[in-house]
């Protein structure tokens, strides 16, 4: 009887060891990923120079004084984030 108990408690042990690695790898894989698909699509709109952002802003100034349009702005807006 001691023989049988110690083969599946051994069993047992190793299964369960298996499964939490198992997990663990998957769990990593996981986060390891997002960031390489973050890093393979930057947006040219995720980090504005400060430049820019003072741009945006004295644009969006001049918008909301009526000086532009919204079409006005919205192609100046463009320009600014592409170029």
């Amino acid at each position: 009887m001691g023989l049988i108990r110690g083969v599946a408690r051994t069993a047992v042990v190793a299964g369960t060891a298996t499964a939490v690695s198992n997990r663990v790898s998957r769990r990593q894989a996981g986060r390891w990923a997002q960031p390489e698909q973050e890093q393979q699509a930057p947006s040219p709109q995720a980090d504005p120079t400060p430049g820019k952002i003072d741009q945006l802003k004295s644009l969006a100034d001049l918008k909301a004084q009526g000086i532009l349009t919204e079409e006005e702005f919205q192609a100046q807006k463009k320009a600014i984030l592409n170029g």
